[in-house]
């Protein structure tokens, strides 16, 4: 009983010295998932679109900061229409909401640029 005593008299102090410097340096454990390292590295290179992508943005009255801000950002990726193991770049489908989704993009991610193929609206 003594022991676990002073486990717990050092365990907990660190812990919250740890919560508070992590904190303080903004780190958090949300990039660890594959859909989030996805978009995080989307969301890093520069954008291209195809013809039909921007006619299809246009139709939809969508500009490149609500893309960029929304659809990407809180988007997800759907790992089964994907094809992420395909050299040199890989190709991805993200569908935006998460939940009843209503677009549905499909793009390229390669070493320098992304860039975006198709862009439908579902509903």
């Amino acid at each position: 009983m003594r022991k676990l005593r002073f486990f717990l008299i050092g365990l907990v102090p660190g812990l919250l010295l740890t919560f508070f410097i992590l904190n303080k340096k903004g780190a958090s454990c949300s990039g660890y998932l594959p859909n989030s390292r996805v978009i995080a590295e989307t969301l890093s290179k520069d954008f291209q679109y195809s013809e039909s992508f921007k006619t299809e943005m246009d139709a939809h009255q969508v500009d490149e900061k609500f893309l960029r801000d929304s659809i990407i950002t809180k988007g997800e990726i759907d790992f089964d229409k994907s094809f992420a193991q395909k050299k040199p770049c890989p190709e991805y489908v993200l569908i935006y909401p998460k939940k009843n989704p209503r677009f549905e993009i499909s793009y390229e991610k390669c070493e320098k640029a992304t860039t975006f193929n198709s862009f439908k609206k579902l509903r």
